[in-house]
């Protein structure tokens, strides 16, 4: 065997790196020559199988030379061990045992390929670049699918973040008619958010009423500005169409299955229900109405209470949480309004972040 081989251009195919592991010194040592003197620089030599696993564990191996006979653990419980791994290296198999029952149970227990000692050089390079090409072609595979998973999940993103954007401008168009700044539905859904994780949500669905909930008053854009913004109390015919919104802001809403609109269409329906069944516009009642629904009724009216209207001044604070207080089991889930209570450092704290321009923190404390 003539272990400069120059009739092939390995430096082409280079991989990051070999192991041989036989039993015997002497064939480790020819191998590890063979394969240097073929341009491979990172090849390691072994003669205990103990030893693969760790070496395994601190360099990356694209290829194993293995013998099947050896002490401690023979060829067939290494490649075992071997495609435990995330990425096992490709096995080659090199050994004297060349009867039918070997080189099968090798190959079905996951070696690439077979060379039976003693082994022609030009062969078995040529085995070796096969299985190097091989595991080349894999790990470019791999790479392209880690490149179009990280496109589609930016595309993903891409989506869903145009998807949110379109709802928050949405929403904010409903508020535009009543509400110069649209403050007033960041502080609400941000609100909704809060009292949703506290009343037991898991993160991504209280994420998902965080934004779904601007979209709570979207009917409005269905309302007459002379009842919108009527500056003074809405008389029974006009009362009567400004409670059309909810339904209007559901049936804008419907007819999508995304989770996101079909909780924002609860939500436009539902949070103008209340805990007694005398709310709008269904008279629904208890837990009949939906949990983001009764959710978002105490994250709107007390916003809306401490909030200036065309129609009404904002109320200090206080004066709104003891009013949301009294209407625990009436208007309010008795149970969401302790939890509403339970929070009430956040819930100042996003109130003082998203203040109306001028406000201060008057509206936190005054």
């Amino acid at each position: 065997m003539n272990a400069a081989v120059s009739f092939l251009d390995f430096n082409q195919w280079k991989v990051g790196g070999i192991v041989v592991l036989d039993d015997e010194p002497a064939n480790v040592s020819l191998l590890v020559q063979l394969l240097r003197e073929s341009g491979h620089t990172n090849v390691h030599g072994l003669n205990d199988p103990r030893q693969l696993m760790e070496l395994l564990d601190q360099h990356a191996i694209d290829l194993l030379l293995l013998d099947l006979k050896m002490p401690h653990l023979d060829g067939y419980q290494i490649i075992e061990q071997v495609q435990t791994l995330e990425h096992p290296p490709c096995v080659l198999v090199l050994t004297a045992h060349v009867d039918r029952d070997s080189r099968l149970r090798a190959l079905r227990s996951g070696a690439r390929d077979f060379v039976p000692k003693p082994f022609d050089a030009e062969e078995l390079l040529t085995r070796v670049r096969n299985l190097v090409e091989m595991r080349r072609s894999q790990a470019s595979l791999r790479q392209q699918n880690k490149t179009l998973e990280s496109h589609v999940r930016e595309r993903t993103q891409e989506i869903h973040d145009t998807r949110l954007e379109i709802i928050r401008r949405l929403g904010r168009a409903a508020e535009f008619r009543d509400n110069e700044t649209g403050l007033h539905i960041i502080r609400m859904s941000k609100i909704s958010q809060i009292v949703g994780r506290a009343a037991g949500m898991s993160v991504p669905e209280a994420e998902l009423l965080l934004n779904a909930s601007p979209m709570h008053d979207i009917g409005k854009i269905g309302i007459p500005d002379r009842i919108l913004l009527k500056p003074g109390k809405l008389d029974a015919d006009e009362w009567r169409i400004m409670q059309t919104h909810a339904r209007i802001g559901a049936e804008l809403l419907d007819g999508h299955d995304a989770p996101l609109l079909a909780m924002a269409r609860d939500i436009a329906l539902t949070h103008h229900e209340k805990w007694d069944g005398s709310g709008y516009p269904d008279g629904r009642r208890a837990e009949a109405i939906p949990l983001v629904g009764r959710i978002v009724a105490l994250a709107d009216v007390f916003d809306a209470l401490t909030s200036t209207r065309p129609y009404k001044a904002a109320w200090p604070v206080e004066q709104a949480l003891d009013h949301i207080r009294a209407q625990r089991g009436i208007h309010f889930d008795p149970y969401l309004t302790d939890a509403f209570m339970d929070c009430l450092n956040e819930i100042r704290a996003v109130c003082f972040q998203f203040a109306e321009p001028g406000e201060g923190t008057g509206k936190l404390y005054g």
